[in-house]
């Protein structure tokens, strides 16, 4: 699926949080084994970046849980979401289900790390 052109106004985080759309979201095991590692934060990135989208990730740990929008690979890498860890992601936009499937199929193929 093409993405939809870009709208400053859809990908704004002051959008996301007062639109009526409501997000899409899914959670998610990471099965790699370094987790959401720099490697795989700029793939995650990389991939949120090709669509008109909000994307919040909330990491699940023994810690707590933490909420980041993913507007670039350190907040992504600050979540420190490690191997068997859960995250949650939303997404909200134009192109929010498209993206939420390559998210998914991103982390489902492991971020396309070997080991």
């Amino acid at each position: 699926m093409t993405p939809a052109p870009k709208d400053n106004n859809a990908s704004d985080p002051d959008t996301l949080k007062t639109s009526k759309t409501p997000p899409l979201c899914e959670t998610m095991r990471l099965t790699n084994k370094r987790g959401l590692h720099a490697r795989a934060a700029a793939k995650f990135f990389q991939c949120v970046e090709a669509f008109d989208v909000i994307v919040e990730v909330t990491s699940h740990n023994d810690i707590g849980s933490e909420t980041i929008i993913a507007d670039s690979t350190m907040e992504l890498l600050m979540l420190g979401s490690a191997c068997g860890e859960d995250i949650t992601i939303c997404t909200r936009g134009p192109d929010a289900k498209v993206t939420l499937d390559s998210l998914r199929d991103l982390v489902k193929a492991n971020f396309g790390d070997k080991d």
